[in-house]
């Protein structure tokens, strides 16, 4: 058995190597899951061919990175990045908002997946303790959806188109909530994945965004049939008791609030993705982490 070595905290300790766990590691690269594993075998194969039967995980790093440079730069230039990205004494924050419909909640579990994130955060969820703690006197926006908080509005702004207006008091009371998870991730040293439609460019502390390791995305559906073909997808699922008919009375309102979205991550130069296709979009995430935060 050939045993991986680390150390925590001044402490040594060690596990089995396992190809199923490097094959996953080097995934991340975009190399796709048969040639990770081929890979991955061909590591074990070293390691053995060189009675190697303990080795660091530093050093098996420097392993795997010289074997990938062998086979093609640009996914060696990615693995290294990755390898930064896991060693930062920063944790990882990623922040994916869209409008209802348009694919976050999915695209945040494929990106974990890809990341070996563990933990992953639904603002709405965060929505739904707020309103067991702020009663419905106190903050009757926070016990509508994002979509026809406007309702709630006793007196709208003539400023303001009342629909926005509606989402943006929406999403000033749950950034708190979402600020909150932001500060204990990075207070913790804990990798997160946030995802919803009340990650709002320009909502969240500058300072929380400038100067830790946080990035934030922001997924469309450019058009607009595709867009209600997902509500669609969604609500024939049996677990989900989502009612389409509610989705399609409001989809003229989800579409403006996608169209403030975009212009606030315009302002606030966020990235926008047109999410059509979940491997493209995973992919496009995935570059912008590593290109920002993997060292290189």
């Amino acid at each position: 058995m050939i045993w991986i070595t680390a150390e925590v905290d001044g402490k040594k300790y060690k596990e089995p190597f396992s190809k199923g766990i490097l094959s996953r590691s080097l995934n991340v690269a975009d190399i796709g899951v048969e040639k990770a594993h081929d890979i991955a075998s061909d590591i074990e194969v070293y390691l053995i061919v060189n009675n190697i039967a303990e080795i660091s995980s530093k050093d098996l790093a420097e392993v795997v990175l010289y074997h990938l440079e062998s086979i093609d730069h640009n996914i060696a230039v990615k693995y290294k990045n990755w390898r930064s990205l896991r060693n930062s004494e920063e944790p990882l924050i990623i922040l994916i908002g869209g409008a209802s419909g348009v694919g976050t909640s999915s695209m945040a579990f494929e990106l974990a997946n890809r990341l070996r994130l563990k933990n992953l955060i639904s603002t709405d969820m965060i929505r739904e303790v707020m309103r067991k703690i702020i009663s419905k006197d106190l903050s009757p926006v926070i016990h509508k959806s994002s979509f026809d908080a406007y309702e709630s509005i006793r007196i709208p702004s003539i400023r303001v188109d009342p629909i926005i207006e509606g989402f943006i008091n929406h999403v000033d009371v749950v950034n708190v909530g979402i600020e909150a998870i932001i500060e204990r991730s990075i207070k913790e040293g804990i990798s997160t994945i946030i995802e919803g439609v009340h990650l709002v460019p320009g909502f969240i502390n500058p300072k929380l965004i400038e100067e830790n390791n946080i990035i934030m995305f922001t997924l469309i559906v450019g058009d607009e049939e595709s867009h209600k073909q997902r509500f669609y997808s969604r609500c024939r699922q049996p677990w989900v008791r989502r009612s389409l008919e509610r989705y399609m009375d409001n989809f003229g309102i989800i579409r403006k609030t996608q169209d403030f979205l975009v212009e606030q991550a315009k302002s606030y130069d966020i990235r926008v993705i047109d999410n059509v296709e979940i491997n493209e979009t995973i992919e496009i995430m995935v570059a912008d982490i590593l290109e920002k935060y993997g060292g290189e």
